[in-house]
């Protein structure tokens, strides 16, 4: 039986303090891991090439950083791809579920050409079980030349052509190990929604105002920590939900400011 490639693929900018955890969870499972970084200023490059990565270089975007994604998906060469942000790892449970499939050869056979990855999400000090975050499925193992990620947005899913299948076992995020990253990275995200907006041209009016600093921000808090149970997890679940519902309206306040200072250029 042919053996099947398994190629890891990640896009990285200034990630030291993740790099290795991610890749000595997939180092006896990877045929190839295959890193586009942004020109990293810290140890990023220098601790993957312990791990006989192929790196490629190119200029960091941050707003685009899932375009680098792609580049990486586009370069592999493995039968099969594994996408990973680097604040993520796999489970031993979930390196031998994969194991499993590749030697079992169900992932050469089947007519499946990708697996949603349930995926745990560690924030202030433990992993959410509620309010949306598990299984937080995430579509990451896909057959070459069968999975697309379209580069559109940074939360975005790849696109599978053909059936898909679901594996048991978790991947595990880092995203947030503290409050003050979180912030950091909620300040990224609600920027680019502040673009999305932009492009979009969503009115600034009194009825929009409402909508965005009070309408969605309440009912992302209730569907959260109400109907999907965030209280479960007790204070990081509330503070999750109140942070998931504040970004449309901080993102609304980035977007009128703006707009604002561009209307008086």
């Amino acid at each position: 039986m042919k053996k099947i490639l398994l190629s890891v693929v990640l896009a990285t900018y200034n990630e030291e303090r993740n790099i290795a955890r991610c890749l000595d969870s997939v180092w006896e499972l990877a045929d190839e891991i295959l890193i586009v970084d942004g020109k990293s200023t810290d140890d990023t490059v220098k601790i993957a090439k312990k791990y006989k990565a192929k790196i490629i270089l190119v200029d960091n975007n941050p707003t685009h950083f899932h375009a680098q994604k792609k580049i990486a998906i586009d370069k592999a060469s493995g039968d099969w791809i594994l996408q990973l942000d680097a604040d993520e790892c796999l489970t031993p449970e979930l390196v031998n579920e994969i194991k499993g499939h590749l030697r079992g050869g169900r992932m050469d056979s089947s007519e499946v050409n990708g697996y949603w990855l349930p995926r745990k999400n560690y924030f202030l000090g433990r992993f959410l079980t509620k309010g949306g975050q598990y299984p937080d499925y995430t579509m990451r193992l896909y057959r070459n030349g069968k999975g697309n990620l379209p580069a559109l947005d940074v939360h975005e899913q790849a696109v599978i052509e053909g059936e898909v299948g679901y594996l048991i076992n978790p991947m595990l995020h880092y995203g947030t190990p503290d409050f003050e990253n979180y912030l950091v990275r909620n300040n990224k995200y609600t920027s680019l929604m502040a673009e999305q907006f932009a492009e979009q041209k969503v009115p600034i009016n009194l009825l929009y105002t409402f909508i965005h600093l009070f309408f969605y921000p309440l009912r992302e808090f209730v569907w959260i920590y109400f109907r999907h149970r965030g209280y479960v997890d007790g204070f990081p679940g509330f503070v999750f939900a109140l942070f998931s519902g504040l970004r449309f309206a901080i993102a609304y306040i980035k977007y009128w400011q703006v707009t604002k200072y561009s209307a008086h250029d």
